[in-house]
């Protein structure tokens, strides 16, 4: 296990009401590259009150594991890190409408899903499933930094597992798989000229105009995977071109965003891009690309999981692109499932209803044989 810093931490309270835990796991900030006191502090709950794991560090992941010896593992993971700050701490509640909402940021994405994960780390000493938590760091920041990635060099029997779930906010349901994202660089080139004088040069901005046409008119390819519908999307998300009022461009630039379906791999989605843009006079490169994720919900370990949940569950595509895409390139089916609204990351007005937390933790415990009343 990892060194603990020279003054150790105060532990969470793993058997508080999980609203009262998660505000204070959502008081502990923890911006992307400033996770170390939340680490810490997981760390030391789980070293206090979880004697039943092996505790094991890398960096300002905390990965908790169950040797119970069952034929089944399941990897539970959720990151630690926030976006920055927008005067939106310390949290706070509220009632809107009839809802109890805790408000603050990370509440949604996704210390609400850390918070679940904390407290059935504790609770679940006996699961039916051999299990390994996962607290990781730098997810809100670029895909090379990801903590996951890291440990997929250094410490691959980590993430190894029959099934894993990512507790990224599903309004307490079940969202299967997640689609591919690519980022393409299209450039156009021409002649500068003065403005004046148009017809001495040649517009490299006005090359972009069949491009966006194209981009406009485009009409999106809905998959259907395992019943689940993935709608891809591909839109110009950013232009830029000229130096100056009075000068013909001899460059422009316009970067494209692909959100494909996980039933297509990066070489297909960059081969369906440029014929889509077949015979425009511009170069196309593709700068960023990270493959989707299929549903995941034929395994057995996954089976069990949602019957656990019930009938009543709601089971849907992951529109957006989320570290089980990571887990699914390692051979592990994955699914999300916590608690929060994926609309409201990263806003301002981040928040969690409370019901959706109580909702989640009952699911997960459920399926683990655990009677959260004991953490009341």
């Amino acid at each position: 296990m990892g060194a603990m810093s020279p003054s150790a931490p105060a532990a969470l309270d793993p058997y508080a009401d999980i609203v009262d835990l998660t505000a204070a796991i959502v008081d502990i900030p923890s911006v992307s590259g400033d996770e170390k006191a939340l680490a810490d502090a997981v760390q030391e709950t789980l070293r206090v009150h979880a004697p039943h794991l092996t505790l094991e560090r890398d960096g300002d992941t905390v990965v908790a594991r169950t040797h119970l010896g069952h034929a089944r593992r399941v990897v539970l993971a959720g990151h630690l890190d926030t976006v920055p700050l927008k005067d939106n701490l310390p949290s706070h509640r509220r009632e809107r409408d009839g809802v109890q909402e805790l408000v603050g940021r990370g509440s949604c994405d996704m210390k609400g899903g850390v918070a679940v994960f904390l407290q059935l780390a504790v609770l679940a000493t006996a699961p039916p499933v051999d299990l390994t938590w996962i607290f990781y760091d730098h997810e809100e920041v670029a895909a090379a930094d990801n903590s996951l990635a890291r440990i997929a060099h250094t410490h691959p029997e980590w993430l190894a597992g029959d099934f894993a779930i990512l507790g990224e906010p599903t309004r307490a349901g079940v969202e299967g798989g997640c689609k591919g994202t690519m980022k393409l660089e299209i450039t156009a080139h021409g002649t500068a000229a003065h403005s004046a004088r148009d017809w001495v040069g040649d517009n490299a901005i006005h090359k972009l105009g069949e491009v966006l046409r194209r981009l406009e008119a485009y009409q999106a390819r809905t998959a259907v995977i395992d019943g689940l519908s993935y709608r891809e999307c591909l839109n110009a998300v950013r232009i830029d071109g000229g130096i100056a009022g009075n000068v013909i461009p001899d460059r422009a630039h316009l970067t494209i965003n692909y959100r494909f379906a996980p039933d297509t791999d990066p070489q297909q989605a960059e081969a369906h891009v440029r014929e889509v843009l077949e015979g425009c006079a511009v170069d196309i490169e593709v700068s960023d690309s990270a493959s989707g994720a299929l549903p995941g919900l034929d395994s057995a370990p996954a089976q069990e999981f949602l019957a656990a949940l019930g009938d009543g569950v709601r089971i849907e595509a992951k529109q957006g692109w989320t570290d089980v895409a990571r887990f699914s390139a390692l051979g592990v089916p994955a699914v999300n499932f916590g608690p929060g609204d994926p609309l409201l990351a990263h806003t301002d007005d981040e928040h969690v209803p409370v019901t959706e937390l109580r909702d989640a933790l009952t699911s997960l415990a459920r399926w683990l044989g655990v009677d959260v009343t004991a953490a009341r």
